[in-house]
């Protein structure tokens, strides 16, 4: 069985704890599972929402459908990366709430990423999971 994923915020580094996620994680490499970045595409139906507000809402959607394919919570996240195609402060204000209530506390390491173009319009992210055994 996985041990807990360390997470840590050195006082060496800004805290990034007070805005929700970790500088380092540590994880036993038993059974790490590389989740592809989810967009706001529907299982059924290649439909994209309209906003970025819909869109992040159904990516955590389907990240709630990966963890749970893995029998995993937020808490068996390593390491998460989102990939904005307008990654400015408003964006963030708009996705990141939505994103720090599907982690539910859980601190994983954290990337953004502004990029120019991505497989559905402003948003996806990809996370690396330990999975319980």
């Amino acid at each position: 069985m996985p041990t807990a994923i360390t997470r840590m915020n050195p006082t060496t580094l800004p805290d990034a704890g007070k805005v929700g996620y970790s500088q380092i994680s540590i994880a036993d490499p038993d059974r790490l599972a590389f989740v592809s970045g989810q967009v706001a595409w529907h299982r059924e139906s290649g439909a994209v929402p309209g906003s970025l507000a819909e869109q992040t809402a159904l990516v955590v959607e389907n990240l709630k459908g990966a963890l749970d394919a893995l029998q995993a919570t937020p808490n068996d996240i390593v390491q998460m990366r989102i990939y904005l195609t307008d990654l400015r402060p408003q964006t963030q204000d708009i996705a990141m709430p939505k994103i720090l209530q599907f982690l539910d506390g859980a601190k994983p390491s954290l990337t953004g990423l502004g990029v120019a173009a991505l497989a559905a319009p402003e948003l996806e992210l990809e996370m690396v999971v330990q999975v319980p055994v």
